[in-house]
């Protein structure tokens, strides 16, 4: 039953990553051709997806879902989380960010969803983070209650 749980809530978070890397996918509507077509092409593009864990664990806890994103064609990168704070650890994220061409989406887990929103902070390309809050579902929580996606600030 618990393997079952698992296996939902890890079908729910790469969803919820797929729905948040389409979402940074979606150009403005009505935007004209000028003279930032490279803009414009990096808005198309598929973003590159970071995924970073959270304590007690290691980026090795991503594999299933870098499998499954890679397989969708998405660049997937999950660096190790160094777990030495929040202001340490969130300056050595921001500089995976700052090696990324493109856009960007951010996936934490748990303490991870602290150190992204922090990495993120002033990086306009970091289009949205999705945090999973909840360690184990329970029976009454959807999908939607255990994650969220909102856009970076």
């Amino acid at each position: 039953m618990h393997v079952r749980r698992m296996i939902s809530r890890r079908r729910a978070l790469v969803s919820g990553v797929a729905v948040a890397a389409t979402a940074a996918m979606v150009g403005p509507a009505g935007s004209t051709a000028t003279a930032a077509d490279h803009t414009k092409a990096q808005s198309k593009a598929k973003p590159t997806i970071v995924l970073v864990h959270g304590g007690f664990a290691d980026a090795s806890g991503w594999n299933g879902v870098i499998e499954r994103l890679q397989h969708d064609g998405y660049k997937t990168i999950a660096p190790a989380n160094p777990l030495r704070g929040i202001p340490t650890d969130a300056a050595y994220i921001a500089s995976v960010l700052e090696s990324i061409e493109g856009p960007i989406v951010l996936v934490g887990h748990s303490y991870g969803g602290a150190v992204i929103t922090n990495a993120a902070a002033g990086n306009p390309r970091s289009r949205h983070s999705f945090t999973s809050r909840r360690s184990r579902p329970t029976r009454a929580s959807s999908s939607a209650s255990c994650s969220t996606s909102t856009p970076a600030a």
